[in-house]
């Protein structure tokens, strides 16, 4: 590793191809830009109005001097991840890296789980990464080369109440990282989950945010009480530390690391 923030700033990546899915903003945005750093076109995918979406492809493109492409897909309805597959392979025939990153969550106690909540979180977070592994697989398979990273989460290891759905599709994940990697193992195609805890996203500030005025504490005070009860490093992890570490993935040094779970949560799972 040669630069400060972790994976080597070589545009190893030059004229490879990713697919990063829900990179509009928080850790797939951060991401897709690491992998542009690398000289990687990338395709984006998630929920944005146009100007941020021109927004965002101009900034990557112009930092960066890759391609970039976005699809509002969908991700819970299948026939629109189909649809946006086929345009996709008209562009790229062989997409060479896919980050299962989308997903969202809902809390409620399982004997009043909405069954539309369930059946939408179990697509998108485990039926959507399925469904573009297999897309694109046989395009991997032709080049003897692909990557695969799955975003999981430390509730892919561990269980928390009322996230009955979250919890069962991250688990799932980690089960559909090992698969892939024993189908794959012998053609330079790895396949591994990163479980990161609680990430620096606007949707961990505003958590933090809402107990600093429960409790009238500085966002500071209340960052750290928040993370007390998960992470015992009582640090949030970094958008950029599991960019990073999905970079490193991608390089060489990683071609016999297939089928892994990287914790990033703080020591969170090894209470």
């Amino acid at each position: 590793m040669s630069s400060s923030t972790g994976a080597t700033t070589e545009r190893f990546l030059q004229g490879r191809s990713a697919l990063i899915t829900g990179s509009t903003s928080g850790i797939g945005l951060g991401i897709a830009k690491s992998l542009a750093a690398r000289g990687c076109d990338i395709l984006l995918n998630g929920f944005a109005d146009e100007t941020v979406v021109n927004r965002l492809k101009n900034d990557i493109s112009s930092n960066h001097g890759v391609n970039v492409h976005f699809f509002s897909t969908d991700l819970a309805k299948p026939e629109e991840l189909n649809e946006m597959c086929n345009s996709i392979k008209s562009m790229y025939p062989v997409v060479d890296i896919i980050v299962n990153n989308a997903g969202f969550q809902h809390v409620s106690p399982i004997d009043e789980f909405p069954d539309e909540k369930w059946h939408d979180l179990l697509e998108v977070l485990l039926g959507a990464p399925f469904r573009l592994i297999k897309a694109f697989l046989p395009g991997m398979k032709t080049q003897n080369y692909g990557r695969v990273i799955n975003i999981s989460s430390a509730h892919g290891i561990i269980a928390s109440p009322n996230k009955s759905a979250y919890v069962a599709a991250k688990h799932g994940l980690v089960g559909l990282t090992k698969v892939v990697a024993l189908e794959t193992a012998e053609m330079n195609i790895t396949c591994n989950s990163i479980c990161p805890g609680y990430v620096e996203t606007p949707i961990f500030e505003f958590q933090v945010k809402s107990l600093a005025e429960k409790e009238s504490l500085e966002y500071t005070e209340a960052k750290k009480k928040f993370l007390s009860n998960f992470h015992p490093s009582k640090e949030a992890v970094r958008v950029t530390d599991v960019a990073e570490m999905t970079t490193f993935l991608c390089t060489d040094a990683c071609r016999n690391m297939t089928g892994s779970q990287i914790t990033m949560d703080g020591a969170w799972t090894a209470k």
